[in-house]
């Protein structure tokens, strides 16, 4: 017979005749006495609907539910936010980016401190949310890990492949009276296809290698693109690693030491 899996915080949240009221308000989102039973695994999903890095989270995150609950888990999906250094470059929302970094990792805390969960699953996909889950998942210091959503697909522009960093080049041309509006117009409709991050190896991309180089997100899983048919199976086998952590008590401080760094 299989031994329970442990639920180590959330025992205190949804158990026992006191914990009646807590539980009530929770079978209003739709848990059960089977939920309650096992352990609750919150997935931090750092979706947003402003820019491609993140676009596709809201779906990757229904994949790593999916595998918590094969597993044996009860997710419970947060959102937080995010800023696009790409997008607000330039402007004065720039500045609100590397601040950005500490409210994601301060508010994925928050809400797994409050809510007790046994273990986590974060989903970042950008420059401040990737460092920002890193950090919430060390300082939380439960079993994590941190799936990276993968970067975009090169578009297509006169015959050959091309990406943000075209656009940006391409700016520098116009400016210059190297390209016409409409050479820059169809570029910029052609750079990014659709959800992922910037392709190429900038900031987002190079974080997601230190994630899974310092151990906390699944060595091979970030590296599939954010568009690509595999990422739904990387997704379910991240919600499957987490409970793996959580059954041998895996935590950030046992992975991520300084002789490991």
């Amino acid at each position: 017979m299989t031994a329970p899996l442990p639920k180590p915080r959330s025992h205190a949240l949804v158990d026992g005749p006191n914990r009646a009221g807590a539980r009530s308000m929770l079978r209003a989102c739709g848990l059960k006495d089977e939920d309650f039973a096992k352990p609750l695994i919150g997935v931090a999903n750092t979706w947003i609907e402003i820019g491609p890095c993140n676009y596709h989270l809201r779906e990757l995150a229904a994949d790593v539910k999916a595998g918590i609950r094969a597993a044996g888990g009860t997710p419970l999906e947060f959102n937080t936010v995010s800023i696009s250094d790409g997008i607000t470059m330039g402007t004065e929302g720039m500045r609100t980016s590397l601040v950005s970094r500490e409210v994601i990792a301060d508010s994925i805390e928050l809400v797994t401190r409050g809510n007790m969960f046994d273990a986590i699953v974060i989903l970042v996909g950008c420059d401040k949310t990737i460092p920002g889950g890193i950090m919430a998942a060390a300082r939380l210091n439960i079993p994590a890990l941190v799936l990276y959503g993968g970067s975009i697909a090169p578009g297509e522009f006169e015959g050959h492949a091309v990406t943000i960093q075209d656009v940006y080049e391409a700016i520098g041309s116009h400016a210059r009276g190297g390209m016409s509006d409409a050479r820059l117009s169809a570029l910029e409709s052609a750079a990014c296809p659709g959800a992922g991050a910037c392709g190429g190896q900038f900031t987002a991309n190079t974080m997601a290698l230190v994630a899974e180089f310092l151990g906390i997100a699944p060595m091979g899983l970030s590296g599939v693109p954010a568009t690509n048919a595999a990422k739904h199976n990387a997704g379910y086998r991240a919600g499957e690693l987490v409970m793996d952590l959580l059954r041998k008590d895996v935590t950030p401080s046992k992975i991520i030491t300084k002789a490991a760094i």
